[in-house]
């Protein structure tokens, strides 16, 4: 059986600004996981260009993005941080990706749907076949473990099928080649944490979005702390009291959202934080969430405006990255040629 040695990937799109159900759900897990693993975390900008992106402006948003994981916490000195575009050996590998996908996986990906909407002739190719590329984005450092949110999960059973599938084409090359049963690990999912679902502040039954039309809806990561204090004082909420255990919050799906959040940040789960506030009044929870929410927040918003000042040291950062990235990523795209048929001088 192929043993694989354990390492860790992970990308967000530099679309627009991330806000804290990417912090929350992804960016706190990638930090706490950078103690335990080896860390590959993308910016992943080939994605970005799947719908039109003004130029100037995806420079800058790819430079943000990096800002904010280094605010947040991720290490460039102890994890690998690099933007996706600067390692051919993804758009390679997801080509060959494109061939042992099937169109009917294709087809029952969610997401597609979803974006592409009734509109679908006038998709783009890229929109359609980028999960083969989100697979390849993993698959290409054969990674062991993808953090994901809920939503993710759908991309990543993909990329399994993929892995299995190349596995099983390519087996007796895979074997004669010396890499034994399997070339490809077969990716696990990791979910961790009270609030990887942070849902809207103004409608507690859909996810905080980034492209939701109310920036009220959401807490940016570039918000300063009188913008946070002010967005969580009008998120919604119900009439009620706040509930003294958590099946009170059953139904209630503003409350259940604040108090997750609220557990979220202070490190503490949502039983916690209804023992101490438990009968309250929303007013006096809103304001004890808004305190640890700028405790927490804010000196990330002041550190991700430091950094993108200095765009030559972002992208000096994100070149030594790329450079760690592609040591691991082109010995894997020449085996795969190889074990493919491909001639290699």
């Amino acid at each position: 059986m192929a043993t694989f040695k354990p390492l860790v990937f992970s990308g967000m799109q530099p679309s627009g600004d991330l806000h804290l159900g990417n912090y929350l759900g992804a960016l706190v897990n990638w930090v706490r996981m950078q103690e335990t693993h080896d860390c590959i975390y993308c910016v992943v900008d080939m994605h970005a260009i799947t719908v039109w992106q003004e130029p100037a402006a995806l420079q800058k948003a790819i430079r943000e993005v990096t800002a904010v994981y280094i605010a947040a916490g991720v290490d460039p000195r102890r994890s690998v941080i690099f933007n996706q575009s600067q390692v051919h050996e993804h758009a390679e590998l997801a080509w060959v990706f494109n061939c042992v996908a099937r169109m009917g996986w294709m087809s029952r990906m969610t997401q597609f749907k979803e974006k592409a909407g009734k509109d679908r002739e006038n998709a783009s190719l890229g929109l359609f076949a980028y999960p083969s590329l989100m697979a390849a984005d993993i698959l290409v450092y054969r990674a062991t473990h993808v953090p994901v949110g809920e939503d993710q999960k759908q991309h990543l059973e993909l990329t399994r099928d993929i892995a299995i599938k190349f596995n099983h084409d390519y087996g007796e090359r895979i074997a004669a080649l010396g890499h034994g049963d399997a070339f490809f690990p077969v990716t696990e999912p990791v979910i961790m944490g009270p609030a990887t679902r942070v849902m809207s502040l103004r409608d507690g039954t859909k996810k905080m979005s980034k492209s939701d039309p109310s920036d009220y809806a959401r807490i940016n990561l570039t918000d300063d702390a009188d913008t946070i204090a002010q967005k969580i004082r009008k998120a919604r909420t119900d009439s009620e009291a706040l509930p003294s255990e958590e099946k009170g919050l059953e139904g209630r799906a503003e409350a259940d959202n604040l108090v997750g959040i609220f557990a979220a940040l202070s490190g503490r789960t949502k039983a916690d934080v209804l023992a101490e506030f438990g009968g309250g009044q929303f007013s006096g929870f809103k304001s004890a969430l808004a305190d640890v929410a700028v405790a927490k927040l804010a000196p990330i918003t002041g550190e991700v405006k430091r950094l993108v000042a200095d765009p030559a040291e972002i992208d000096r950062i994100l070149k030594g990255g790329a450079d760690r990235a592609r040591a691991i990523a082109a010995p894997v795209m020449a085996a795969v040629k190889d074990i493919v048929g491909f001639v290699r001088s």
